[in-house]
């Protein structure tokens, strides 16, 4: 199987959703609740390991976490649109 990885990161969005998740005083396990309300089928431990940068994230698990911590893609992405503007 190929890995996947952008620059030795498995996802871009790492710190950006556990800086959001704690500005919002969110446990993993809420944040998870939140998104299996929408049918996205990820436990504790995956969230776990995308926040420590070890998981990728699809692209419907990005816009449902945006929804559930209610922050835009963009705001998201942030971190990678300042290291690589256009």
């Amino acid at each position: 199987m190929k890995k996947i990885n952008y620059y030795d990161n498995k996802n871009i969005i790492h710190s950006r959703l556990r800086y959001f998740r704690k500005k919002l005083r969110l446990t993993q396990e809420q944040v998870v609740a939140r998104l299996q309300t929408m049918n996205v089928n990820i436990d504790q431990q995956a969230l776990s390991k995308i926040e420590n940068n070890l998981r990728i994230v699809t692209d419907y698990e990005l816009a449902c976490l945006c929804l559930a911590l209610g922050v835009t893609e963009a705001e998201m992405l942030s971190d990678f649109h300042e290291k690589y503007p256009e």
